[in-house]
């Protein structure tokens, strides 16, 4: 089968998952936005900002590496289940030793039980069998569809049904754990091989050297993405970061979604073709003006429909995220346009090229963001994320000139 039927039937199973998943992700969004206060979705940010955060410092780009390899991985397969074993476990003590004072920098008390459950949640996923990449790495998207749309029911149903009685943010972290464990034991059960813990200390440097820029872009990646939350909820309080990220969800969720599908498709036959660089350089222009296309149909349409579908799905008093919805809109665009570019130099292991556009943006990020949420509150977070992401562009565009010469 060609590349281009391969990837045509990719992005067909992930187009049926995304739209699945998203579709559960607005159900359950729609239920919650009901059952729970705007402070209690910026109580459950506080747990995911530091959950984000450990990830992202402990990340070894074990996944990215597995499928960039041309060679077979299984020979990894160990190794690479002992590091994100290890992984998980240093997550989950941090978060302990890191819960209270958390919650005493944003003045939160209620995330302190947030934090203290999310901790269970990385020590349940340092034990996934890593061979559960092979669906990706090989193009089966079919089994993919079936693994992670039924992640998402159990993720989604556990979470409803928590949230009816309690009216706690704590059922979002109950759903997460649920799903993690059905991972845990599919992946094991029907997925082989199966790893030992055993290692080969030469095959743990060589993931831990080939990770190290996969490493620091993710956490650059990080400070970008989640700095204005961090600020909106250290300044103005969790009920401000919970309509944040709302509207930060809702306006980006099915433009960035539309351009994940492609990527996540596109990826592991861009890293097979990465020595063919006029190839690569035909299919890369074509992912990337499907990218752009349809997250700006999707974007257009949320603009002009945003007050109605926000009262629809949300309800009237998520209406003061309007402002700072459509702000997001044109950002969500541009990042996924940006991701597009990022999933190439990924596949032609330019992990520093990732890093470096990230720093530009934070650079720009960091400048704008505590006096623009002070003036002009969450607006001024939405804006100052937008501005980070324009002025990266120039540079995207020289990089992505400099893999082709």
């Amino acid at each position: 089968m060609s590349y281009f039927k391969k990837a045509f039937k990719g992005i067909t199973w992930m187009g049926l998952l995304r739209i699945s998943t998203r579709l559960l992700v607005l159900i359950k969004l729609a239920v919650l936005a009901r059952l729970l206060d705007p402070a209690d979705f910026g109580i459950f940010g506080i747990g995911s900002l530091v959950l984000a955060l450990l990830e992202m410092l402990t990340e070894t780009g074990i996944t990215i590496i597995l499928i960039q390899m041309k060679e077979n991985y299984q020979k990894y397969l160990d190794s690479a289940w002992v590091i994100s074993i290890i992984r998980g476990i240093i997550i989950s003590l941090f978060l302990l030793i890191l819960s209270y004072p958390i919650s005493h920098f944003f003045n939160s008390p209620k995330s302190l039980q947030i934090l203290l459950f999310l901790s269970i949640l990385p020590f349940i996923k340092g034990f996934i069998n890593p061979s559960i990449i092979k669906y990706q790495k090989y193009l089966n998207f079919k089994k993919e569809f079936y693994l992670r749309l039924l992640l998402f029911i159990i993720d989604t149903l556990t979470v409803i049904v928590i949230a009816y009685p309690t009216r706690s943010a704590i059922s979002l972290v109950f759903g997460m754990i649920c799903a993690s464990i059905v991972e845990l034991f599919i992946s094991f059960k029907f997925i082989k091989p199966t790893p030992k813990f055993i290692y080969d200390i030469n095959i743990l440097k060589n993931i831990l050297k080939r990770g190290k820029w996969i490493t620091l872009a993710g956490i650059f990646d990080y400070i970008f993405h989640y700095g204005d939350d961090i600020i909106v909820g250290k300044i103005l309080g969790t009920y401000s970061l919970g309509l944040y990220q709302v509207s930060y969800k809702f306006s980006t969720l099915p433009i960035s979604e539309s351009g994940e599908i492609i990527n996540k498709v596109v990826f592991p036959i861009f890293s097979t073709i990465s020595n063919d660089k006029l190839r690569l350089k035909k299919a890369f222009i074509k992912v990337l003006l499907s990218t752009t296309l349809i997250s700006t149909l999707f974007a257009i349409f949320l603009f002009i429909f945003a007050v109605p579908l926000t009262e629809i799905i949300l309800g009237q008093k998520w209406l003061y995220i309007i402002p700072s919805l459509k702000i997001l809109l044109i950002f969500g665009v541009l990042r996924s346009i940006s991701n597009s570019i990022t999933t190439l130099f990924f596949a032609v292991r330019k992990q520093e090229y990732i890093t470096l556009i990230n720093l530009f943006s934070i650079l720009f990020l960091s400048i704008t963001i505590y006096p623009f949420v002070v003036k002009y509150g969450i607006i001024g977070a939405a804006l100052s994320a937008l501005l980070g992401t324009i002025m990266s562009i120039p540079l995207l565009y020289i990089l992505v000139r400099k893999v082709f010469n």
